[in-house]
């Protein structure tokens, strides 16, 4: 399922990140990658918070549609 459909609070292990070559790799440089841990940590509007790699990191309801948990 996509990242955007994922329950707040809950652990997810990153399955697979989509999208064109440039955006697979910007989303890969913030820690997006396949078999990561990633939580949501809220959603606002679609928008998605989440810790992946001891950070948080805020990210758009489309960059969050390309990540699959």
């Amino acid at each position: 399922m996509p990242l955007t459909l994922a329950t707040v609070g809950e652990e997810n292990i990153i399955k697979k990140v989509g999208g064109r070559p440039e955006v697979k790799k910007h989303l890969e440089n913030l820690g997006f990658v396949a078999g990561g841990q990633i939580t949501v940590i809220s959603t606002l509007g679609g928008n998605v918070i989440v810790n992946v790699k001891e950070a948080r990191v805020a990210i758009s309801k489309e960059m969050a549609q390309k990540i699959m948990v």
